[in-house]
């Protein structure tokens, strides 16, 4: 059933005539696997170093699967950078797919039951990122410095779980029937108030009112995974992402000159992510990106008077 949405409201929805089209353009396992093979299911780990399918029948490809069935059927080394969003340890339903929050030791069990064979698919000299909170961080850790060697620890500003506030002036203020909609005015300005923050600074989770936004619960902001691939993927090469979730890596990827590959076992959010695809085509803005650097929000203003082209929808 549609949810019913604001006027406003510019989250991506489906409908049923598109998705046909849509589901046709994903891969699956099975068409991975052109040789089925007898004998005991493999997991993960299982992964042949010199088998799998050629790296050119997965560019650019949504895999719409379990990450244990179609990992071991991808090329090792194929991949420049790999961006990994996993389950955290929390107990969560990705669209009717739950995952239980565990002990330590059973969650660094279910890393291991995977990040290995993942960190196969990179090349010697690619890079790969993987997104935690503050209570599976330290899992993360553990299961890095086994396969890989680790550079630094990015902390991305999220305002939110503490009793402690500030105030900050709005600059960009929305209004709903002219009245303030999470902010105040006052005699000094319009303020806002909010959690204390840490690193970057500058990128915003996805809401209703940017056309990126999705219903995915955990969906990571394009802003966000474009630095990644600018930072360590070269023109033309291929970001692999095993969580793909909404699709936000492979859409940035494609948007950035990239190629992409990504596995996902939830089919409406692949459906999302090949449909913010398509709309990529005509649209490859990235928020807050323009004449190759990344500007401050809430300067639109400021990037206008400079000249700084935007397609519409930024």
């Amino acid at each position: 059933m549609q949810k019913e949405r604001a006027k406003n409201n510019r989250t991506l929805t489906l409908n049923e005539e598109e998705i046909p089209a849509l589901r046709a353009r994903l891969l699956t396992a099975g068409d991975l696997d052109a040789s089925p093979k007898s004998g005991a299911k493999k997991s993960a780990n299982d992964s042949a170093k010199s088998g799998g399918v050629l790296a050119t029948a997965i560019e650019n490809k949504i895999i719409n699967a379990d990450l244990f069935a179609a990992l071991p059927l991808l090329p090792d080394e194929f991949a420049d950078l790999i961006i990994i969003d996993p389950p955290y340890n929390l107990s969560k339903n990705f669209g009717g797919l739950k995952f239980n929050e565990r002990s330590d030791a059973a969650y660094d069990e279910y890393l291991a039951s995977w990040f290995p064979a993942v960190c196969k698919k990179l090349k010697a000299n690619g890079s790969l990122y993987i997104c935690g909170d503050w209570k599976c961080s330290s899992a993360l850790q553990r299961a890095v410095q086994k396969e890989l060697t680790v550079m630094n620890r990015i902390t991305w500003q999220r305002e939110k779980g503490e009793a402690v506030m500030q105030k900050r002036k709005v600059l960009a203020p929305y209004t709903q029937d002219g009245k303030p909609k999470d902010w105040e005015r006052a005699a000094a300005g319009n303020f806002r108030l909010t959690h204390p923050s840490n690193f970057w600074d500058d990128i915003s989770v996805p809401f209703w009112s940017m056309p990126e936004n999705t219903d995915h619960p955990t969906q990571k902001p394009e802003k966000l995974c474009a630095k990644l691939i600018l930072a360590s993927c070269p023109k033309g090469g291929m970001v692999f992402d095993p969580f793909l979730g909404s699709g936000t890596t492979a859409v940035v990827a494609k948007k950035l000159g990239r190629s992409f590959c990504g596995i996902e076992i939830n089919e409406e959010y692949c459906l999302w992510a090949q449909k913010r695809l398509e709309r990529a085509e005509s649209d490859a803005s990235v928020q807050g990106y323009a004449d190759g650097v990344f500007w401050e929000r809430n300067t639109l203003a400021e990037q206008y008077k400079l000249g700084v082209s935007y397609e519409k929808d930024i």
